[in-house]
């Protein structure tokens, strides 16, 4: 039986950056309607108004919602009646009312069963963020809606470089105190199960960076190395997961010894960010990790310095795409290879036969 296409959901992200953009240049090629049955939620006058000013050749057709989706074509859903005025570059209030809208349609389609994963296009989290609206970021926002109370961690991926982050979106100053055993052997748990279900390694081999310059220096410049990430990973060792450390980052990227490691996990945002942007910033991939839903995102971000001149690369957007398929599709064969397990099997030694007994198991 032929496979279903994967349905992606695609946010149209903040109108007045390089989202749609990067969205129908991506759907220009017609290879990339084969693979799956995109879905952007926005809004089709917003997407024709770029589609015309970048004068890009890719054709779209209108939905009421995801349901409607047809194959081999882009879909655009309408998330809002407001008209939004398309100003490249500018950062405006109602342009991220229209993002935040996006986003809650695209979870609540997900919910309702209608996508099967979501890649959100870049937005400016300060024009979303209002006194109205308590808004962190889109990881965190899917992490509210479609979680249900786990935690997510975030991966950056390119290739066979995966890089995660235990801390994201927090201020430096708040960055040690959160650092605690819990935290670190429940990020390697979710690490090591994401490389397993996600990506199909087998055994993960996972690397876990230092927080202090030369992983604490025997406790010279700090102890979080000697009294909490240390034991966490022992702790993590004991349960069977092969996980190593804690590294002095800058060594561990220098030297290359990265490569050696099917995971990395770094301490906070920029310890992980500014390596794989520096190896990655083009066609790098966010992945979500440790949520039901599967979502993905490009690495860059609004881009409001190129908004509107046509120059925005969707290869990072392309990547994010391909990795929202391939984890979807794994996470379907897992379902399904898991629905119908094998009976259990027994010899019944009630007499001096070995023949197998099936009838005998009770179900449970």
């Amino acid at each position: 039986m032929e496979e279903r296409k994967i349905k992606i959901g695609i946010t149209q992200g903040d109108v007045n950056g390089v989202g749609y953009e990067i969205i129908l240049k991506t759907f220009a090629d017609p290879t990339m309607l084969e693979i799956c049955t995109p879905v952007v939620y926005g809004s089709p006058k917003v997407a024709a108004y770029h589609r015309k000013a970048l004068d890009l050749p890719t054709n779209f057709s209108i939905v009421h919602s995801a349901s409607e989706a047809g194959h081999g074509r882009l879909n655009v859903v309408n998330c809002s009646d407001e008209e939004i005025k398309v100003e490249f570059g500018k950062a405006d209030p109602e342009v991220g009312k229209a993002a935040l809208a996006a986003l809650e349609r695209a979870t609540t389609e997900y919910r309702e069963g209608q996508i099967d994963a979501i890649v959100t296009a870049p937005i400016n989290k300060r024009v979303v963020h209002s006194d109205e609206t308590a808004f962190p970021g889109q990881t965190e926002f899917i992490e509210e809606r479609l979680g249900d109370g786990r935690k997510s961690l975030m991966i950056l991926i390119k290739d066979d470089l995966r890089v995660a982050l235990a801390t994201t979106h927090i201020p430096v100053s708040e960055i040690a105190p959160a650092i605690t055993k819990e935290l670190i052997t429940g990020k390697i748990a979710t690490f090591g199960q994401c490389l397993k279900q996600d990506f199909g390694i087998d055994s993960p081999r996972i690397a876990v960076l230092a927080l202090n310059p030369h992983a604490g220096d025997d406790g010279l410049l700090g102890t979080e190395e000697r009294d909490i990430i240390a034991p966490a990973i022992i702790e993590m060792r004991k349960k069977g997961l092969i996980c190593y450390g804690p590294y002095a980052a800058d060594d561990f990227m220098g030297s290359g010894n990265y490569t050696h490691f099917d995971g990395i996990l770094a301490m906070y945002h920029d310890q992980g960010m500014i390596p794989f942007k520096t190896l990655a910033m083009e066609d790098g991939v966010i992945f979500t990790a440790g949520l039901p839903v599967t979502r993905t995102s490009p690495t860059r971000g609004a881009a409001y310095d190129i908004a509107g001149k046509g120059v925005a690369d969707e290869a990072s957007f392309r990547q994010a795409i391909y990795v929202a398929i391939d984890v979807a599709c794994n996470r379907r064969r897992e379902k399904a290879a898991h629905a119908n397990p094998l009976r259990k099997q027994y010899y019944e030694k009630r007499d001096d036969s070995d023949k197998l007994k099936l009838d005998a198991v009770d179900d449970e």
